[in-house]
């Protein structure tokens, strides 16, 4: 479970909810069915005209990456591993490490461990891998621009259900209560497109962003490794190479940890 986006989500609905009670405004005006129609279904509607059919049956799957956490290997320990095998692989040669890819349970990173074990050439390498994670940046791209689109559309729509409920209220003004219940009915609509377009849909779609660049950093951190192996760098040149993709904080405390080891 990603505990950021529920977290998020409980304290995006009562923060409106609460602002709405302390502006006299009661949480029940938001039960209204045909602000909610024109929100919802507009949105789904919209979005499924823009969108190919393909990318559409994606957004159950999205929804299940922004609320659930991929497990990732963790960068240091990945660097821990990658100066053991360069240790072995100067001991005892690439193939040494062939045994080693059954011990990797990442496909990406199995993948580009078996391309230099095979003999490939670092650049045959780096294109093969970097065209992978372009690939699944490309996927993820098209997955968060569903929610951009939605964040987009359902604020215009709660203008265009403000403007329906405006036309049905001015119908009848003889009733200058019921007109002022009805004006403010209109409005709904409004507070609703805003809600979901700027509290739910824009920041799904930052959250998939930002996982897919998390993601992608730690691949292309991989295909340093893989290459520094195969150009025969020593452990301590790998470690200092593949700790620039680290935190400044964690950059500091992983070297001086790995210098203390090897007695620097």
């Amino acid at each position: 479970m990603d505990k950021t986006s529920l977290i998020g989500l409980i304290l995006a609905v009562i923060g409106v909810g609460v602002g709405m009670v302390l502006k006299g405004v009661g949480v029940g005006v938001l039960v209204n069915p045909a602000a909610i129609l024109i929100i919802i279904l507009g949105t789904i509607g919209t979005v499924t005209i823009a969108f190919p059919t393909s990318e559409i049956k994606k957004v159950p799957k999205l929804f299940g990456i922004i609320f659930t956490e991929k497990k990732l290997m963790d960068p240091v320990k990945l660097i821990g591993m990658f100066s053991e095998w360069a240790q072995l692989a100067r001991k005892e040669g690439l193939l040494a490490l062939e045994a080693k890819t059954t011990e990797v349970d990442d496909e990406f990173l199995k993948n580009g461990l078996s391309l230099a074990v095979d003999g490939q050439s670092a650049d045959y390498i780096r294109d093969v891998l970097t065209e992978e994670i372009e690939a699944m940046e490309e996927r993820h791209h098209q997955g968060a621009l569903i929610f951009t689109q939605a964040g987009t559309y359902a604020p215009t729509l709660g203008v265009l259900g403000a403007v329906v409920g405006l036309i049905a209220a001015l119908q009848d003004m003889s009733d200058i209560d019921a007109l002022g219940h009805a004006i403010s009915a209109a409005f709904v609509a409004t507070l609703l497109g805003i809600f979901t377009g700027y509290a739910l849909w824009h920041p799904f779609a930052n959250k998939l962003k930002r996982k897919s660049k998390k993601e992608a950093k730690l691949k292309y951190m991989m295909i340093e490794g893989v290459l520094s192996i195969l150009e025969g760098e020593a452990p301590r040149v790998i470690e200092q190479k593949l700790a620039s993709y680290l935190p400044v904080s964690e950059r500091k405390n992983f070297l001086e940890e790995s210098g203390e080891k090897n007695g620097e």
